[in-house]
């Protein structure tokens, strides 16, 4: 797949006001789109040049957003939606410019765990075999990791709350505190439960895809004043980081993007680790159910900034306890989602543009999601922050 042709350049409107941005990132391979873009200079006729900042933890990034340090990051969905309500940190109005990818997480444990589910015991019944109470980690408070993971545990009969410890801990870490024994499990964005697995700290069991299909993921985020003080910019940015998604759904471009993530500046993981489940070949993982594999661009407007995405989180923030408030969420996910300046950069490439409906999606445990009746869907979980473990 090559990048469209037949699209009109940014510069038919009003040029950008400001030409050099620096983006944020975090080491994981779903930063593709933002190496993609950096290496092929797809800015260049957006009237854009992209400085792409490593970042070594998702606080990092969200406090270089907060401090505008940065311009724009590859960003937790939930990162976002935790700064907007002030959950367990600052708060700060934010938006979200597209959706960078869905699917292409996974959750990891230790060889010790992963041989007592391959005995066939339930989860809550192997848990019990490690006679201390679990540990498992994830990389931000209301971000999506820690969502995969209370959502998995909980279908599962395991209360994310009482059962387990949960822990915080920077994504290129996870390896080790596995690997040291420090932690039972961990949900993280490839490569890590590769790195893991090639090191024969563990095995990855569960893909992201498996428990909501198509999930989204990390988001192309902005201070919201960002967006309104700039919008041309905002608007050429996400022209930029489009045509580089749609540029990765080749397998080809693929394992080029591969040996680029590879690079000491990037991801630094061998190629070797990335490019197999990038190209979402995940032979040799102990997967319970299907993986879908990382998406980054399709046809059908998967990049659109869907309010009812954001609104999901809010469930689950509420379903855990975080938030206590029940009023005005379809307002919240609306104005975090910039769906104007998404509408008018994606017409502008020629690329599907209408507003796009929520899908009904089936979760690993039945439930459906269709972005209706938030509050009622929030309530209908029998684990929940206030039901005993």
């Amino acid at each position: 797949m090559t990048v469209h042709t037949n699209s009109t350049a940014a510069s038919d409107f009003q040029a950008p006001e400001r030409s050099h941005l620096r983006i944020g990132f975090v080491p994981l391979t779903d930063c593709a789109p933002l190496v993609a873009a950096k290496m092929l200079d797809f800015g260049q006729r957006h009237g854009l040049t992209l400085e792409l900042c490593r970042q070594p933890s998702w606080a990092a990034v969200r406090d270089k957003l907060l401090s505008g340090e940065l311009d724009a990051a590859h960003s937790l969905y939930g990162l976002v939606y935790g700064v907007q309500l002030g959950l367990g940190g600052p708060q700060a109005d934010m938006a979200i410019l597209m959706t960078l990818n869905r699917n292409g997480q996974a959750i990891a444990v230790s060889n010790r765990l992963a041989d007592a589910l391959d005995g066939g015991q339930p989860l809550r019944a192997a848990l019990a075999t490690l006679r201390h109470k679990p540990v498992f980690a994830q990389t931000f408070p209301t971000g999506t990791h820690a969502m995969w993971l209370n959502y998995w545990l909980a279908a599962q009969g395991v209360h994310p709350l009482h059962d387990i410890e949960s822990v915080v801990i920077p994504p290129p870490q996870m390896t080790d505190a596995l690997a040291q024994g420090e932690l039972d499990g961990f949900c993280a964005g490839e490569p890590w439960p590769a790195m893991a697995e090639a090191r024969q700290a563990g095995r990855t069991i569960a893909g992201s895809g498996a428990i909501w299909p198509n999930h989204p993921e990390k988001a192309l985020a902005c201070r919201r004043e960002f967006a309104a003080l700039y919008p041309n910019t905002a608007r050429a940015l996400i022209c930029t980081v489009l045509e580089a998604c749609q540029w990765l759904e080749s397998p080809a471009n693929r394992r080029s993007a591969s040996a680029w993530l590879a690079r000491p500046e990037y991801v630094n993981v061998p190629q070797e680790i990335i490019e197999p489940r990038l190209l979402g070949d995940y032979r040799g993982a102990a997967l319970a159910g299907a993986s879908l594999p990382v998406r980054f661009f399709d046809e059908a407007g998967m990049n659109f900034p869907l309010p009812a995405d954001g609104l999901w989180f809010l469930t689950q923030y509420y379903r855990w306890g975080m938030l206590k408030t029940t009023s005005d969420w379809e307002n919240i996910a609306a104005a975090v989602s910039q769906t104007e300046l998404y509408r008018q950069a994606a017409a502008s490439l020629g690329y599907f543009s209408s507003s796009v409906l929520p899908s009904a999606s089936r979760f690993m445990d039945g439930r459906v999601w269709d972005g209706n009746n938030a509050l009622a869907y929030a309530d209908s979980f029998s684990i929940r922050a206030n039901t005993p473990g």
